[in-house]
């Protein structure tokens, strides 16, 4: 039995062996950065040669850094350049991003930008906060549907048929007490944020946290991504939230429009709010 195999109960020719351990490594520093070559060769049961051997590789290759004066390994920029490759409008960081500035100094809050992966939203830019005490995110981060403000408004403005499919694949997990963790109760929901124009996190994900987003638009008026503000719910003012989401809204129109979108969707006139 070969003990250098991810799964030495399959007999694979020894270049997909090689890819298989090559890309197991990149996801286990992409779920946990500054990982150590031991506990690397315990989580995916590969020997430590091995992953030396791999890791000096990917170095060369410029997708690994290794902390200085240290033993751990974190992925590098080029890993998330190659990544951000793979986004269906390889644009949007970019027209995004000017945006996304602008809402951070006027509310000196996070904005996070985010899109559909599988059942669930994973930020794909971000502007921290300038207060020391804000949301914890990171790109590349994923978070769940049901329960933020990005997953709410990329579900509201979806094809009926479309979100019926990427609901099926979601979990209603409960985070908090506040979390909505019954389907019809989430789309009845879903109808209340597309009346508002805008989608709510009521401390629903994270303890302490408000968040207020937007979806953008593509060429046919269809939802790709959501941008949003997040607020520690004590820095959090309701009277200043139109505020907020008269901005959020004029940067997805301008955004919206760079994409090709000319009839942007939230230009509709408001329809009246279902009871909550």
């Amino acid at each position: 039995m070969d003990d250098d195999s991810i799964d030495s109960s399959k007999q694979q020719p020894e270049s997909v062996a090689a890819v298989l351990k090559v890309f197991a490594i990149l996801q286990a520093l992409s779920e946990r950065s500054e990982t150590g070559i031991s506990e690397l060769s315990v989580r995916l049961a590969m020997p430590k040669a091995t992953v030396y051997r791999f890791l000096q590789t990917m170095m060369t290759l410029g997708y690994v850094r290794q902390e200085s004066g240290s033993e751990r390994y974190g992925l590098t920029m080029k890993a998330f350049e190659l990544g951000a490759k793979a986004l269906q409008y390889p644009d949007l960081v970019d027209l995004s991003k000017h945006h996304m500035q602008m809402l951070a100094d006027a509310t000196g809050e996070t904005v996070h930008l985010g899109t559909l992966i599988d059942s669930e939203i994973i930020y794909v830019h971000k502007i921290d906060s300038r207060h020391t005490l804000g949301m914890y995110s990171r790109i590349g981060r994923r978070a769940p549907l049901h329960c933020t403000a990005i997953g709410k408004v990329l579900m509201a403005w979806e094809h009926p048929e479309r979100r019926d499919r990427v609901l099926d694949g979601a979990e209603f997990q409960r985070f908090r007490d506040k979390t909505i963790v019954d389907r019809s109760e989430f789309l009845a929901e879903l109808e209340r944020v597309k009346a508002q124009g805008y989608g709510e996190d009521r401390e629903e994900f994270d303890d302490h946290i408000r968040c207020l987003g937007i979806p953008i638009f593509d060429r046919l008026g269809q939802p790709i991504a959501g941008m949003s503000v997040s607020f520690p719910s004590f820095r959090y003012d309701e009277a200043k939230a139109p505020e907020i989401i008269a901005m959020l809204t004029a940067a997805s129109r301008d955004i919206s429009a760079r994409l090709g979108c000319s009839k942007f969707p939230l230009d509709a006139a408001p329809k009246a709010l279902p009871a909550r």
